[in-house]
């Protein structure tokens, strides 16, 4: 019976070290009599998104390879010529998507971000609570602009030395209150005495500067040391939180935050290309940007409730008063002096940023003409956010990081003198950072909208989903705002929102809502992903930087999840309903994109 055990463990050892291997053969072959024994277009087209979808959630390859089966299957299937299926994967949302990351690559290579949150947590201030808020506001600020990731990995940091200082400078003062306390007693104040003449002064201030730099709290009372160090590990839990979903949800704001909102952008336009542009930057900043401010303001009192309590008048506080405060906010200000002042690269970054944002916001703010249909007559629909963003992002390729100077440039790194100055992006750090495999997932969504179009996919799902037009439009967006938010916990949000939006178009068309009804919504829920650590980067990162445990990322993601959804529902019922019309079904949302 042993042996028998030991062979079945080996087995079941070995079907796990090979799971990949073996969902990459078996689901197509399992998947296979779909279409064989309904040969329609409909069925192909289903059992292709099937695979695709049980791929992407399992990741048995990578993401990207996954997105490039429809270049396979389609054609295969004759569901869509080749050469129309390729087109697909070269979108203009995929410039916009590449020319806001060059503006993000240029800030974070300049350290501009930095200089940013250092500025702004100088501003705030120490005290727990003020802290909490300053990472947050941070954290969602740089979130709207560069990568969850990176601003994550960024913020951590600064954290974990801002809390060792203030631990450190704690047990300093505890120390000090506990020898002052001695001395008021004579009998030990002898101890004292006889302790201090045997140690010399050199030890002395050896052992200051261990408590100083480390914060050990061994030579603490039991009692003390053990709350301290629960103190403390709240405090770390609580920050790292805030810095990871503060990211996520500061993603939400911004049209090229997160990858899932140019999902939606380009899914819209494909799926109905005569909306008019409904959604550009401005029109998704001023609906999610409210939605994103309330969200963080209701996750900061959840955070504080959780891990800080709601003593306000002891966290919350006002300004650097104590000791403890002051050498804190020291920490701060001495990274920002590493900085130096703004050299003209960061400042030229700076500027060209700025007006990125104010052409984004001008091209078509829809209330009245932007720029470019006063400039070219043609009612901005020849240029788009993706054109504006790849012209300023070559800016940074124009651009020189220095101030031109007949004087000399100093020497590189490898010695050599420099004539001239670099401009201020140059292609090999782009292509070094650049994620490239999000642009072939872009357009692997792209691929699979227009197939389920042309196909009848779309059209026979809508009419399966038709008995939800008894149910209340802000009942469905509710429920379905909840399914996909679940269903992002252990997949990726890109996949997630690839998959979803196209079968919440054809149901909203087939039951006459508004399609941005259901799909905006959903679109946002796709980044909430808060409850586990393998649901997001971000996530990832802060696990294992601030000593949680799956059960504390539950616990508190779990409220935040609930926080966000009905968030989003409230902004969609409110100023969303009326910002696009949800009461009535657009006239272009009958025209879809059908050609194969």
């Amino acid at each position: 019976m042993s042996r028998f055990s030991a062979i079945a463990r080996s087995v079941c050892k070995w079907l796990w070290y090979h799971r990949n291997y073996i969902i990459i053969v078996v689901t197509p072959l399992a998947l296979l009599p779909l279409p064989l024994i309904y040969p329609t277009s409909e069925a192909k087209c289903g059992y292709a998104i099937i695979i695709m979808a049980l791929y992407w959630c399992t990741e048995c390859i990578p993401l990207a390879v996954t997105a490039l089966m429809p270049v396979i299957l389609f054609p295969m299937m004759g569901i869509m010529k080749a050469e129309k299926v390729s087109i697909e994967y070269l979108k203009d949302t995929n410039m916009l998507f590449i020319g806001g990351l060059f503006v993000a690559i240029a800030v974070e290579y300049w350290n501009l971000h930095k200089r940013i949150a250092l500025r702004v947590l100088l501003l705030v201030g120490v005290r727990p609570s003020l802290l909490l808020m300053g990472f947050m506001i941070v954290s969602s600020f740089l979130s709207m602009w560069i990568s969850n990731t990176a601003t994550t990995a960024m913020m951590l940091p600064i954290a974990s030395a801002v809390l060792q200082q203030l631990k450190a400078t704690e047990i300093q003062a505890e120390m000090r209150d506990s020898q002052n306390a001695a001395q008021d007693n004579h009998a030990f104040e002898l101890e004292i005495k006889h302790t201090k003449q045997e140690m010399t002064i050199e030890k002395q201030q050896d052992v200051d500067k261990e408590y100083k730099q480390e914060g050990n709290t061994d030579s603490l009372p039991e009692s003390r040391k053990n709350a301290m160090e629960e103190k403390y590990d709240l405090l770390t839990k609580g920050l790292s939180l805030s810095v990871c979903y503060s990211a996520s949800i500061g993603g939400t704001a911004t049209l090229t935050g997160t990858t899932p909102n140019l999902i939606l952008k380009g899914q819209v336009d494909q799926l109905f290309p005569g909306n008019g542009g409904v959604i550009n930057f401005a029109s998704w900043f001023g609906f999610a940007f409210p939605n994103m401010l309330i969200m963080l303001v209701l996750t900061w009192f959840w955070l504080q409730f959780m891990f800080l309590g709601f003593n306000l008048k002891q966290s919350f506080g006002c300004g650097v008063k104590t000791s403890k405060d002051k050498d804190a906010y020291r920490v701060m200000r001495e990274e920002y002096r590493k900085l130096g002042k703004m050299k003209f690269a960061e400042v030229a970054v700076l500027v060209i940023f700025i007006l990125l944002v104010l052409l984004w916001f001008t091209r078509e703010p829809g209330f009245i003409d932007g720029w470019a249909t006063v400039l070219f007559n043609k009612e901005g629909t020849f240029v788009s956010d993706g054109t504006v963003a790849i012209f300023v992002s070559m800016l940074f390729f124009v651009i020189p990081s220095r101030l031109p100077s007949f004087r000399s440039y100093g020497y590189d790194e490898s010695g050599k003198k420099v004539k001239a100055p670099k401009t201020l992006l140059n292609w090999k750090t782009v292509h070094e950072r650049m994620p490239w495999n999000i642009v072939l997932l872009l357009g692997g969504g792209y691929a699979l909208a227009t197939g389920s179009e042309v196909s009848g996919l779309s059209k026979w799902l809508g009419d399966i989903l038709a008995p939800l037009q008894k149910i209340p439009p802000f009942a469905i967006s509710l429920l379905l705002s909840l399914l996909v938010a679940t269903f992002t916990e252990c997949s990726s949000n890109t996949a997630t929102t690839t998959l979803f939006l196209p079968i919440l178009a054809s149901m909203a068309t087939t039951i006459k809502i508004h399609p941005l009804y259901v799909m905006l919504p959903c679109t946002i829920a796709a980044s909430l992903a808060f409850m586990l650590p393998v649901a997001t980067p971000p996530n990832a990162i802060a696990f294992s930087f601030g000593k949680l445990k799956v059960i504390d990322m539950v616990k508190t993601g779990f409220i935040l999840n609930i926080i966000g959804i009905l968030s989003v529902n409230l902004g969609i019922n409110t100023w969303g309903y009326a910002m696009f019309d949800m009461g009535t079904f657009p006239l272009w949302a009958n025209a879809t994109n059908v050609q194969p």
